[in-house]
């Protein structure tokens, strides 16, 4: 038993583990911003684009 408490005590691969996982996290929520910034500028310059390409065909 007293071997099984120093092995846990030394173990550190949980700990590695939650800090990929925040990394992780950390990214996605990066990506997701970034990417719904560059959705809604995408949606404006195509919206521009169509209101021309309407203007100049009538």
């Amino acid at each position: 038993m007293l071997q099984f408490i120093k092995n846990f005590k030394t173990n550190d691969s949980g700990a590695t583990a939650i800090e990929y996982g925040l990394i992780a996290a950390l990214v996605a929520v990066a990506l997701i911003t970034a990417l719904t910034t560059l959705g809604t500028d995408l949606g404006g310059i195509f919206g521009d684009v169509s209101t021309e390409l309407q203007g100049a065909g009538g």
